[in-house]
């Protein structure tokens, strides 16, 4: 598989306060080795005139900005073979991040001879309107342009640009992306059909939205993540909430909890240190692959804790252990990314995935409150969510029987049967790996 399922939680200086958990949606693991690795000479990067606004015609809608891709020229069959185009669609971050983790398109680009394509997601890495980051994200009125229908739409625009530029009019393009990428890849076949001959989205919650998915789906899987691995470990992290927020109470329970987890500089309260652990274990959940399976290595370290270190100093020992022999710890919240800031725009504008607690999960109980989150955007920003726009925009509730029965029945109609069965069947709102073909 392309990339491991779920989200990945990050939890801002201001969400104990609100109550608020922004969830972003990201194949990147930051503590991962490959993002420190120099770039093969094998991409090049490029820059597209890109237009400001697909969708008006107003003066100011006809500005531009540099939009960057970047090509892999390494396994092309070249334009006279019609050789295929994998387009990697970014998502919510830089792409500098990306190249060295998305190892499918390298994997398979040989056996095809494909040319492989990265496109930048407008308002992220270096792709950014209106001549710097600090003006781009300023306000309503130039965010305004920041959302996913236009994403898209530079990526179309790009790929018509590479096509023309490399003379590949015959060469199919196949888009890729995962998690937020995947639903851009996903959304990009149905609204672009004659632009892509097929969707790979990888981990694409395209379901979490409205009430197709139940909003404890996520935060239930990723307990069973920790659950598989140790009984006695989950059930350490879903007793620890309440010991903690105990020791927490008492005078100089913040200097305990300081001392205990040994943190970098004084605890200020308990939300700081239930932040940075929530945050620790869906971080784990989320990128829980080998070699290093971050899950089994916090739950190793909870249980062989002994006894006399009680609960707290078990969940310290997953904390140690997870993280690495440091000489302390950032359990404070630090500077917001551009990644971070972005991605809170999305979420309070089109993104809107209701995301809450059940009895069936190791974390705190917590409820999403949607009348209370537009509030908090408007807030913000000034304007107000649009929680219903992409299953009204995009589809949802009947997505995939439209989508692939109208494709597959004429292809296999028992392959169909079988594979619509599995994919109604899931639960987390995610379509794991999803190939919409042409015919």
């Amino acid at each position: 598989m392309m990339f491991l399922p779920c989200l990945l939680l990050i939890l801002s200086s201001c969400v104990s306060a609100t109550q608020y958990r922004i969830p972003r949606l990201s194949i990147i693991d930051r503590d991962s080795e490959a993002l420190s690795l120099p770039l093969s000479d094998d991409f090049k990067t490029f820059y597209y005139n890109q237009t400001l606004d697909h969708f008006n015609y107003r003066s100011e809608s006809y500005m531009t900005f540099a939009h960057r891709y970047i090509i892999n020229f390494k396994y092309w069959g070249g334009a006279n073979s019609s050789a295929p185009i994998l387009a990697y669609l970014g998502a919510e971050g830089p792409l500098d991040k990306d190249l060295n983790v998305v190892g499918f398109l390298t994997d398979n680009a040989a056996q095809f001879g494909a040319l492989l394509v990265y496109i930048e997601h407008r308002y992220y890495g270096q792709s950014i309107p209106f001549g710097s980051r600090e003006v781009a994200l300023k306000n309503a009125s130039t965010l305004g342009y920041f959302n996913s229908a236009q994403a898209m739409a530079d990526y179309a625009d790009v790929l018509k640009h590479v096509k023309k530029t490399l003379h590949a009019k015959y060469s199919p393009v196949i888009v890729l992306g995962g998690s937020y990428g995947g639903m851009l890849a996903a959304w990009f076949r149905l609204k672009y059909p004659h632009m892509a001959l097929g969707a790979l989205a990888s981990s694409a919650p395209i379901l979490y939205f409205d009430d197709i998915t139940p909003h404890n789906a996520y935060y239930s899987i990723a307990t069973k993540d920790f659950r598989e691995v140790s009984e006695s470990c989950y059930e350490t992290i879903r007793d620890s909430w309440s010991e903690i927020e105990t020791i927490a109470s008492k005078p100089d329970g913040l200097s305990i909890l300081s001392k205990e987890f040994n943190s970098c500089s004084p605890l200020e309260n308990f939300f700081q240190l239930k932040d940075y652990l929530w945050t620790m274990y869906i971080a784990a959940a989320q990128y829980n692959r080998p070699p290093r399976y971050p899950v089994t290595i916090i739950c190793d370290a909870i249980d062989r804790a002994t006894s006399e270190s009680g609960i707290v100093g078990k969940i310290a020992a997953g904390v140690f252990a997870y993280k690495g022999n440091l000489s302390c710890y950032k359990i404070q919240p630090g500077d917001e990314t551009e990644t971070d800031v972005g991605w809170r725009w999305q979420r309070c504008s089109e993104m809107v995935m209701q995301l809450s607690t059940g009895n069936d999960t190791m974390f705190p109980a917590y409820n999403f409150e949607l009348g209370s989150f537009i509030d908090y955007c408007n807030k913000l920003y000034g304007v107000s969510p649009r929680p219903h726009w992409v299953t009204t925009y995009y589809g949802g509730h009947d997505l995939i029987v439209w989508t692939f029965y109208e494709q597959m029945k004429r292809i296999h109609s028992g392959w169909w049967n079988k594979e619509r069965q599995r994919l109604t069947s899931l639960k987390d709102g995610s379509v794991s790996t999803m190939l919409i073909l042409a015919v």
